[in-house]
């Protein structure tokens, strides 16, 4: 008999995906029984506003730091650490549902490491840039970092439509899309200047893709040429 029947039909998700969606998941399920008051008692209400305070990443901060000469390790953590502290219950959802769709899509033909150099990259790069604007919002949320792998996924449909010979523009859709999405929330609702820091992530991601996918640089070329 065939050995196929026992291949599940669906293919697992890569594990450092799972590992970083569950660590957010984790987050925010403590700061939400301690805000409910389920667990911790009194002083658990503030836990969100005290992870804020101590991982999330104050948009004055990087002016502050640069002026002053205080690259401590303290501060600079902030940078890898705000990705997992959510504004709420459902923002968190939000952030790993995209986490494991997108995901699982790059960690399917890129490395575990490759994944996580392209996560925090794209964090970092996107905090670095709201820190620029000098603006007093704090930045938290793992959306820089999840656009990271939605330029990745940009990468992995441009290298496939020059494959083809097909218009290449059609990879950034998805990015043009959410683009339109969030000027359109800005423009009815308001908002701040996250957005910045999510597109900075996207273009770190597409740009690291050309680096660290199987093959690399040369790869790309390669294909390059036999067009």
């Amino acid at each position: 008999m065939s050995n196929s029947e026992n291949i599940s039909p669906v293919n697992p998700l890569p594990i450092v995906v799972v590992g970083l969606a569950m660590v957010m998941f984790a987050v925010e399920v403590v700061l939400g029984l301690g805000a409910s008051g389920m667990v911790g008692g009194a002083d658990a209400v503030g836990w969100r506003l005290g992870a804020l305070e101590t991982y999330g990443m104050p948009g004055e901060l990087q002016s502050w730091i640069i002026a002053n000469g205080q690259y401590r390790g303290e501060f600079l953590l902030r940078y890898l650490t705000y990705p997992f502290i959510q504004i709420s219950f459902t923002s968190m959802l939000f952030v790993c549902v995209f986490l494991l769709a997108l995901g699982k899509m790059v960690g399917e033909l890129f490395s575990p490491i490759s994944v996580l150099i392209i996560f925090f990259t794209s964090a970092i790069v996107g905090a670095i840039a709201y820190g620029t604007l000098g603006v007093r919002a704090p930045l938290i949320g793992g959306f820089p970092a999840v656009y990271g792998l939605i330029g990745a996924y940009t990468f992995l449909l441009w290298v496939n439509l020059t494959v083809l010979g097909g218009n290449r523009g059609q990879a950034f859709t998805l990015i043009g899309f959410l683009l339109g999405v969030q000027l359109l929330f800005g423009l009815l609702f308001g908002g701040g200047y996250d957005w910045v820091a999510d597109f900075a992530g996207f273009g770190t991601g597409f740009v690291l893709s050309f680096i660290v996918s199987p093959g690399g640089w040369g790869r790309v070329v390669a294909q390059l040429r036999r067009r």
